[in-house]
């Protein structure tokens, strides 16, 4: 750490395991300055209580390009918090960029074409090859020189204090813990879904983390969410309903078939009254009057949009126009809902509009 002491600028990514192994984990840390990069190998060293500090420290600025999973994983992982964030792509998202993603930015301004074969490697392995440690070098070598040209444009469309706000926010999202709760309300589509095939379902996606879990890989290794959604409708009750199952291949069909009707079984035989239920939020009743407001914001979100070149949900999404259109008519109910730079750039302007 002695190497990058006094840095005020850092820039940082990592690699994770998550295609590969039931519990994902950081792999690798890539750590650049202005003049060198190095790579940390968590793997080799898990106690990086030295790393902690300099990434809590307020006056060193942590580059990170799309950060919103990494902040969220080395916290996870080993206990650390990011403070003085500046994540590159919220930059781009406000200078109304289009392409977003790290290769597509450093092809477009550096003319650097980012090796992709190893975006979906398991960086688990060791050692690491030369070129997966070339792939990852590049991912932190240009961020400090891209961060100085994106803050001088920031700077002179006077948005650079609305991007270090939602820095400031984005690096205090964290991994939420997996409870009790079912597992289907990690399911897509499974709101649709009536009792009996939630319940089925449920059966199911336990079969399936169980054997994920037993084997050391990600859950779709198992079986894919489509041979689920297909298994929970048609509710297979013997060996030949198993044939034609999108996704449930002989191979599959030997290794889990009997265990999957087991599963299937299981949910059949929940008693009626004890059936799963997904749980709804209550509707939102706006009366018409709210309504009218609510129209009168996207119409204003769509000109402003334009007006910025930003894109509508990156300038004020859905839940603040919805806030807004449910909210009294006082100056302080409506700008207690927004960052503040919203209030300062457009604050004003939204009490007139919901006055009139």
């Amino acid at each position: 750490m002695q190497r990058i002491g006094g840095e005020p600028l850092l820039a940082f990514d990592l690699e994770a395991d998550s295609l590969h192994h039931y519990q994902e984990r950081v792999c690798l840390i890539q750590l650049s300055t202005p003049r060198e990069s190095v790579l940390i190998d968590p793997l080799a060293f898990p106690e990086l209580s030295v790393l902690a500090p300099v990434l809590a420290d307020p006056t060193v600025c942590k580059v990170f390009h799309g950060s919103d999973y990494d902040i969220r994983s080395l916290h996870r992982d080993f206990g650390i918090e990011v403070c003085n964030l500046f994540d590159t792509m919220v930059a781009c998202q406000f200078l109304g960029e289009k392409e977003l993603g790290l290769a597509a930015v450093l092809k477009k301004r550096f003319g650097v074409e980012l090796d992709k074969r190893y975006q979906k490697a398991d960086w688990s392995k060791r050692p690491l090859v030369p070129e997966m440690i070339a792939y990852a070098v590049e991912d932190t070598r240009l961020l400090i020189e891209l961060h100085g040209q994106l803050v001088e444009e920031l700077r002179a469309k006077g948005r650079l204090s609305w991007v270090q706000e939602e820095c400031e926010l984005l690096s205090r999202v964290r991994t939420v813990a997996r409870g009790e709760e079912p597992l289907f309300l990690r399911f897509k589509g499974a709101s649709g879904m009536e009792p009996r095939t939630l319940a089925v379902l449920e059966e199911l996606l336990r079969l399936r983390d169980e054997k994920a879990r037993q084997r050391d890989v990600p859950a779709f290794k198992i079986l894919g969410n489509e041979t689920l959604r297909e298994l929970a409708a048609r509710k297979p009750h013997k060996p030949a309903d198993l044939a034609g199952v999108a996704g449930l291949t002989p191979k599959l069909t030997e290794r889990y078939g009997e265990e999957i009707l087991g599963a299937v079984a299981r949910g059949m035989a929940i008693p009626a009254g004890t059936l799963p239920h997904y749980p709804r939020q209550p509707r939102r009743i706006r009366d018409r009057r709210q309504e009218e407001r609510l129209q009168k914001l996207k119409l204003w979100r769509e000109k402003k949009s334009r007006e910025l070149a930003i894109e509508p949900g990156i300038l004020a999404n859905n839940a603040l126009l919805e806030a807004l259109a449910e909210a009294g008519a006082g100056e302080q109910d409506l700008l207690g809902f927004m960052k503040q730079w919203q209030q300062e750039v457009f604050g004003a302007e939204l009490v007139k509009l919901l006055r009139t």
